[in-house]
């Protein structure tokens, strides 16, 4: 994973299935997210036949968005990306100066994108406690971001441990026995460390205000990796407090247009939103700055002119003894500051001051 410069947050727009099946709309979003200056551009692969069964129900937000009497699997069976679009969609994000990226549903998909040479793989929230999938994802070797929308916290640990263990065995577990006997030990987590992220999501499409818990973001660093959020909400605003709260990645759907049929377009940015909430996230990361408490290079100027040094209250005779009343303090660009006022009282003056004048 690589995004803009080494400290940006990397930012992902994810077109998922909102290209409706139309090679055309799918060219258009790629443009779309580099125009508005994500760092990639995501899809999803999937065989529908093999994702869901003629019986699977589908969610509510999708009978809301969708056609209620059809079934999931002829939903998503008119969302498919066709194999045959990937290469050149590749090819068109990377002209465009972006990097393509598309999430595996099942193994077959999985396999072809392997072929494609991706930078990093994004396993979904419902894939999280798919354990052999988790597994052939994670043996690829490739960079890992976990989503864990729907999750428990012992969940993402599992998935964790699941990660861990293909990482270094040249064969599927026999049980989960294996798997936690691996996790156990330290240097099978240490792995992890630069090779997974973990996305806190909430999978509700659109997310409502008070279910999106960006506190849990903390509570995922327990783990020791890096923390980003994958962002269901409409608008821009969570997304910009994510990164606020530390998201190193930030994930977040959009469309061309609101308004089209699908299940995900509602829950969606278009291209101006998604521009302006990239705009806004890398103008936090400059105000994030770096935590050390200093001046600011312009601030120098105004620390002169606005900071007060201490001067006669009234004139002071020369070889007098000050006292408390002869002081005070104001704007005068040089001289004692005013802290150091306590420490002249008491002394003898070297010199005669007028009232106003800096004690020298």
């Amino acid at each position: 994973m690589k995004a803009s410069n080494h400290d940006s947050v990397y930012i992902i727009a994810e077109a998922g299935v909102n290209h409706n099946g139309e090679r055309d709309l799918a060219f258009a979003l790629v443009d779309a997210a580099a125009a508005a200056g994500a760092d990639a551009v995501k899809f999803q692969t999937f065989d529908a036949a093999r994702l869901a069964s003629k019986s699977a129900p589908k969610a509510t937000y999708q009978k809301q968005t969708t056609d209620a009497a059809e079934s999931q699997l002829a939903m998503l069976k008119k969302l498919e990306l066709p194999k045959e679009w990937h290469a050149d969609l590749q090819a068109h994000a990377h002209r465009s100066g972006i990097e393509f990226l598309s999430t595996a549903f099942d193994t077959d998909s999985l396999k072809f994108l392997c072929e494609m040479n991706l930078p990093f793989f994004k396993v979904p929230s419902g894939e999280l406690t798919n354990g052999p999938l988790l597994w052939q994802f994670a043996h690829t070797g490739k960079p890992l971001v976990l989503s864990t929308g729907m999750a428990t916290l012992s969940e993402v640990e599992q998935g964790l441990a699941i990660v861990a263990h293909a990482l270094v065995a040249d064969r599927e577990p026999a049980n989960l026995d294996e798997v936690w006997k691996n996790w156990s030990q330290p240097q099978a987590r240490a792995r992890l460390k630069g090779h997974v992220t973990l996305l806190h999501c909430t999978s509700q499409y659109p997310t409502p205000w008070a279910e999106v818990n960006l506190r849990a973001m903390d509570t995922l660093r327990a783990f020791d990796l890096a923390v980003g959020y994958s962002d269901h909400t409409e608008g821009g605003l969570i997304s910009v407090a994510a990164v606020a709260r530390g998201a190193k990645v930030i994930e977040k759907h959009f469309t061309l247009d609101r308004s089209m049929p699908g299940p995900d377009h509602k829950a969606s940015l278009e291209p101006d939103e998604l521009k302006a909430m990239i705009s806004q996230i890398r103008v936090l990361e400059l105000a994030l700055g770096d935590a050390c408490k200093a001046p600011q290079p312009s601030e120098w100027d105004t620390r002169k002119a606005a900071r007060q040094q201490v001067v006669a209250a009234r004139d002071i005779a020369q070889g007098s003894i000050i006292g408390r009343d002869d002081l005070t303090t104001a704007r005068a660009g040089s001289g004692f500051p005013a802290a150091a006022l306590w420490e002249l009282v008491g002394t003898r003056s070297e010199f005669a001051v007028q009232a106003g004048e800096i004690i020298k």
